[in-house]
């Protein structure tokens, strides 16, 4: 199999995690890869903890298991990282994007061992400013896309107005907001 990106993504119930990760996985589709994206669930409530993965490759891929030793991890909610071992199997060559208001100098300390690469980017302000309400999947996926390069910055851009149009066609305000704060996520991420 040519190159292959795993992605791996942490965040609670109610974030978006799942929805960004089918997002990129569907944006992936449409530039003419082959992908996967698919949750894994504890208790299916608000707040608990989630997992969601990517496969993203130019061949078609033949593996069907979680991801264990991703290439990338997405935190979309920082308190997971003192609960949940979010770099378990992340490859030395890896990066890790938190979504915070702190440096990644202040993260990596958090991360104890982690030698790796850390991004941060802090998905709450973007989405507080574009939305007027708390949704940090759309700034994390944003910035997912400037770290990892799987898809041109502004094929990514029209894909996601195209997604949005389809998903908020009454709601022409939620399109714009949520398209500002894609862009502003691949535009302030830190690293």
């Amino acid at each position: 199999m040519g190159k292959m990106i795993e992605i791996r993504w942490h965040g609670r119930g109610g974030q978006g995690a799942k929805t960004a990760s089918l997002l990129l996985a569907e944006a992936a589709f449409n530039t003419g890869k082959y992908v996967q994206g698919f949750p894994e669930y504890g208790p299916e409530r608000m707040g608990a903890p989630i997992t969601a993965y990517n496969r993203i490759s130019d061949e078609k891929i033949t593996i069907h298991s979680n991801i264990y030793e991703p290439d990338y991890v997405v935190v979309v909610d920082e308190t997971l990282i003192g609960s949940v071992d979010v770099t378990k199997g992340l490859k030395k060559d890896g990066a890790i994007i938190v979504n915070t208001s702190k440096s990644p100098e202040e993260v990596k300390k958090m991360l104890g061992s982690f030698d790796g690469k850390v991004y941060t980017i802090d998905a709450r302000k973007i989405s507080m400013e574009c939305l007027g309400k708390y949704f940090p999947n759309i700034p994390v996926l944003g910035a997912v896309i400037k770290v990892t390069g799987i898809i041109p910055e502004e094929e990514a851009i029209k894909d996601m107005e195209g997604s949005l149009k389809h998903k908020f066609a009454t709601k022409p305000d939620v399109i714009e907001g949520n398209l500002k704060a894609f862009v502003r996520g691949m535009q302030e991420v830190q690293g």
